[in-house]
């Protein structure tokens, strides 16, 4: 949506297309907060952020990328406030802010806990005011490339049925993740990673597919989001024996280290035996009452209705869970990819702001500050060239390969694969890595896309074929399956939440500072690398 507006600030005839109404986004779970030098709450600057996102990333962040978002985010954090966002204040009446995991400063603005809700109520209200087109609930399901340009999309209308052939100069890709990968997740059923396979299925290239970030405070068995504010707030996180075991781990930082720390050491602690049926414990009862009824409200209720447990008087039982895709479409800090009028910004990206591991906060900041950037070039190659053109023969071989999907009358249906897919990821490929499990893991996805290949589709219908998208959705997650798993087995050392402990223990700058780059060829997943930008930080060890 940031995108959108900027483009259509800048003059150029905008359309919005999403499977879902633009509102019930993934965005609006983002619960923590935002993340701008706004210094309200402490000497804080663009510089500190800076630093502070670089270390968080360990050091595989684009430090060109970092500098730009953390220069433009307190500009980006007013903007969003004189369009109505309300953030939680301080006492004098400024933005407040909260400390977060690996931030040497308090400077995450929040709207209690549900600032991704408000923050994309409040766009979208900017997109109406607009009177943007949106076309809701229309399925993309493949780029057009005419001419070695991208010139628009073809969908599938979820309301109506049919293809429809959506012809532009320029097309922006803000898909989001691909949390479903995974059977313990934060992420909505949305969230399939639909635009990074469609840019890989053109030629782009993926970048640092194998950093999938793990969040430490999720419910069991749900996955549902606990936010890093109630850790931010002052929370403790407790093992079996009542210890805040967080000091053997990160003993300056303790509950706000960075997350990949932080995941690691609960996953420790469970599997030594330290764990409370899978889970440690999220204590707030210190809290108070006021304090969470005030900011954490969001929370409390989330804990009551979906683990039956009220944070006022006991713990919250919390476990890792897939949370975030640091890796996406290699962009670079315009958003474009190496397909001319094709971009890509937001999770679905990788500029890279995030390297190895992302900081809470970072993820909404990115969202707003590259979602404009895109916005603005997009439009402005589309206002400086002329033509689009779809050729009648691409509309023919997608609906040829639509014709043949619905057709197909013996297979499996989608739903054992996927499961079989979320469940293997996060055995094979979750927290910790091993060699052999993720040798293991690359042959499962191979079977699983061999079978994928004789999928049916029961519902031959036009109105609502949750079975068709979902069939499509797994085909999309398959491709990245594959692209994780050989990225992941290339990277022999541990940084961020790519972590070896057993064969590769300790981050090697010598041979890995670096970005590993993924094309399928033939189908089947390539791995390269690219240098990461360094600006004026140099790689220190990474201690919280």
């Amino acid at each position: 949506m940031r995108a959108a507006i900027e483009a259509h600030d800048a003059g150029a005839d905008v359309a919005l297309i999403s499977k879902i109404h633009p509102v019930r986004s993934h965005s609006g779970a983002a619960e923590g907060g935002i993340n701008a030098a706004l210094g309200n709450a402490s000497e804080d600057d663009p510089e500190k952020h800076a630093f502070d996102t670089v270390k968080g990333s360990d050091y595989l962040g684009d430090q060109d990328a970092i500098e730009i978002l953390c220069n433009e985010a307190p500009g980006d954090v007013y903007q969003l406030e004189h369009w109505g966002a309300i953030f939680s204040r301080t006492e004098d009446g400024r933005i407040a802010q909260r400390p977060f995991g690996a931030a040497g400063e308090p400077r995450t603005a929040y709207a209690a806990d549900i600032t991704g809700h408000v923050l994309v109520h409040v766009l979208y209200e900017q997109v109406m005011k607009r009177d943007l087109k949106v076309y809701e609930e229309f399925f993309v399901w493949k780029l057009v490339e005419h001419q070695d340009r991208c010139q628009g999309v073809i969908a599938w209308n979820l309301i109506d049925g049919g293809l429809a052939t959506i012809g532009a100069k320029t097309v922006i890709l803000t898909t989001g993740g691909a949390g479903r990968l995974y059977i313990g997740t934060t992420n909505a059923y949305a969230c399939t990673g639909d635009g990074m396979t469609q840019a890989l299925r053109v030629g782009v290239d993926l970048e640092d597919m194998e950093m999938m970030q793990f969040h430490p405070t999720t419910l069991a068995p749900t996955g549902v989001l606990i936010t890093e504010g109630t850790r931010g707030e002052g929370a403790y996180l407790l093992n079996s024996e009542g210890e805040r075991f967080l000091k053997r781990y990160a003993p300056n930082a303790m509950e706000l280290a960075s997350r990949d720390v932080i995941s690691r050491a609960e996953q420790t602690e469970i599997d030594e035996g330290r764990g409370i049926d899978g889970n440690v414990m999220l204590d707030m009862r210190h809290l108070g009452a006021e304090k969470i009824l005030e900011r954490l409200h969001g929370t409390r209720e989330l804990a009551m209705t979906f683990a039956g447990v009220d944070p006022i008087y006991e713990p919250i039982p919390v476990r890792p869970g897939a949370h975030y895709h640091m890796g996406g479409v290699d962009t670079d800090v315009w958003g474009q990819t190496s397909l001319t009028g094709l971009y890509a910004a937001g999770e679905c990206a990788c500029v890279s702001v995030h390297g190895a591991n992302r900081l809470g906060g970072n993820a909404l900041m990115e969202t707003i500050t590259y979602g404009k950037r895109a916005g603005v070039h997009a439009a402005d190659w589309a206002l400086s060239h002329t033509t689009v053109e779809v050729p009648p023969s691409v509309e023919a071989d997608t609906e040829r390969e639509l014709k043949q999907l619905l057709g197909r009358k013996d297979g499996e249906r989608p739903w054992s694969i996927r499961n079989e897919l979320a469940e293997t990821m996060h055995e094979n490929f979750g927290v910790f890595r091993r060699e052999d499990q993720m040798k293991k893991q690359g042959e499962i996805v191979e079977g699983l896309r061999a079978r994928y290949e004789r999928v049916i589709v029961e519902d031959k219908g036009q109105v609502f074929n949750n079975d068709l998208t979902q069939a499509l959705e797994l085909g999309f997650m398959l491709d990245l399956a594959a692209c994780m798993v050989v990225s992941g087995i290339e990277r022999k050392e541990s940084r961020g939440a790519h972590a070896r402990p057993y064969d590769y223990p300790e981050r090697d700058d010598e041979n890995y500072l670096k970005h590993t780059i993924v094309s399928m060829e033939d189908g089947e997943p390539k791995v390269g690398w690219k240098p990461v930008t360094m600006t004026k930080w140099t790689p220190m060890e990474r201690t919280y």
